[in-house]
């Protein structure tokens, strides 16, 4: 999986690309979209900051909704340390902001886990109205515990995240928060979970009104599948998302043999390595009780190497 396109849309309205030379003819209504701010692709010499800059003069930056931040100039090297700097500095003209994306960048700007970030945290404390969040690239991603009263949704897209993220995301008080969407990636790229980091949020102790949950991406899918067949947070959920994973037989029986899963609207678990006998016992457990069940594809491709090694891969890796 790649991401060949950029968002199109944030907080229910349409995504649109502020021009980076600041051209003010024919703009939407600042209310009327989700801004889109990147930077050296019109105007290779600007950076972001000089765009956001324009987008600010520009624009009625108190009418604002949400705001994607696409590309910055060195996202290879560099995190977007001015870039959340350039924000928090313009917050009390931004009085009106409920969602916020970082990192829209898609393959033809950089592969997924070559996106370098830095320390969110300063953005949600930064911004406490926001009620929707999301961030794509888990190199150099940090996330400290924090409480949030208002944020509803939580993304976070990696092809390797690393385990402090998930412990800080656990150890958050997020009274409000109804989805969340973690990608956990693989090893190679950076991920170092294990189902021991998760026990902050399968408890659901500091997570009321989760709904939503996607765990999903994951080298370790089997695990994690047992972890939450096992976890309190289960019982409340509405939408259970394991897919884009390594999930196999084993991760299946172990959510056929866990607390029933039948309460659910969704089941999702596309991009899978579960066979026949499991795909059909799933559906026959699940389907009749009303819950919609998401196994397609079918199963995944595998590669096997002169031995008979098997290897299976995420979904999102690079």
């Amino acid at each position: 999986m790649v991401f060949s396109d950029h968002l199109a849309e944030l907080y229910g309205l349409p995504a649109f690309t502020f021009p980076e030379d600041g051209a003010a003819a024919d703009l939407p209504a600042p209310d009327a979209v989700a801004w889109r701010i990147r930077a050296g692709f019109a105007d290779e010499d600007a950076d972001w900051e000089q765009v956001f800059e324009r987008f600010c003069s520009a624009v009625d930056t108190t009418r604002i909704r949400a705001l994607i931040v696409g590309a910055w100039e060195c996202v290879f090297d560099c995190g977007p340390d001015d870039v959340i700097e350039a924000l928090l500095a313009a917050r009390d003209r931004l009085p009106a902001l409920r969602a916020l994306f970082l990192g829209d960048i898609v393959f033809e700007e950089s592969e997924l886990s070559w996106i370098t970030q830095t320390d969110v945290t300063g953005l949600l404390r930064g911004f406490p109205a926001l009620e929707e969040f999301g961030v794509r690239g888990g190199t150099g991603l940090e996330f400290q515990a924090l409480r949030h009263d208002s944020l509803r949704s939580l993304t976070v897209q990696t092809g390797g995240l690393p385990a402090g993220v998930v412990r800080g995301i656990g150890a958050s008080d997020l009274p409000a928060l109804e989805h969340l969407d973690v990608w956990l990636g693989e090893s190679s790229y950076g991920a170092d979970c294990e189902t021991a980091d998760l026990e902050g949020i399968l408890s659901g102790t500091r997570l009321p009104r989760l709904r939503r949950l996607a765990l999903r991406n994951s080298e370790i899918q089997d695990d994690v599948a047992a972890a939450v067949a096992a976890a309190p947070v289960a019982a409340r959920l509405e939408v259970l998302d394991l897919s884009m994973g390594v999930l196999t037989d084993d991760g299946a029986a172990a959510l056929l043999g866990g607390q029933p899963l039948t309460h659910l609207k969704k089941l999702d678990l596309h991009h899978h390595y579960i066979g026949e006998a499991f795909r059909q016992r799933i559906r026959q457990t699940l389907e009749p009780a009303g819950v919609e069940v998401d196994l397609d594809p079918g199963e995944a491709d595998e590669d096997r190497d002169d031995d008979g090694t098997v290897f299976r891969y995420v979904a999102a890796g690079e």
